[in-house]
């Protein structure tokens, strides 16, 4: 389409994080054709994201849930997270969450860049487009 652009939910692309959970690209792609990348996470209960950052800001707004997030900022910060919350972490900000132990949360990621860039800290194992690998054998 020429000036507009409509993606699906549930026809946008779909990463899988092993059983526990799933994100649904609905902006951006590998051919960089966007300034920005928005998905929305769907985390079984109690799922858990390791310390990782992006070299650009990154918005989480919780849509649906709850979650911990763990910041690295002036030491470890812990702030909680509800329905209708968001958190702005900055280019290089450490971080990492846990989801409500009891119910199902959902998450809109928003990355200000073309390109989906992550670095997780020693033993997290990752895709060949830096995805993370659930369960992976990292011996």
């Amino acid at each position: 389409m020429n000036g507009f652009r409509v993606t699906r939910g549930e026809t946008a692309e779909l990463v899988r994080y092993g059983e526990q959970s799933d994100l649904r690209v609905l902006v951006g792609d590998a051919s960089q054709s966007t300034p920005i990348r928005v998905g929305v996470q769907t985390c079984q209960p109690g799922y858990s994201v390791p310390v990782h950052c992006h070299p650009y800001i990154e918005y989480l707004i919780v849509l649906e849930g709850s979650a911990q997030f763990q910041i690295e900022v002036d030491g470890t910060q812990t702030v909680a997270l509800q329905q209708g919350d968001a958190v702005e972490l900055h280019p290089g900000i450490w971080h990492a969450f846990a989801t409500d132990p009891e119910r199902v949360t959902r998450l809109m990621g928003i990355h200000i860049s073309s390109e989906r860039v992550v670095t997780y800290k020693p033993g997290v194992k990752t895709d060949a487009r830096g995805f993370r690998i659930e369960n992976a054998d990292l011996s």
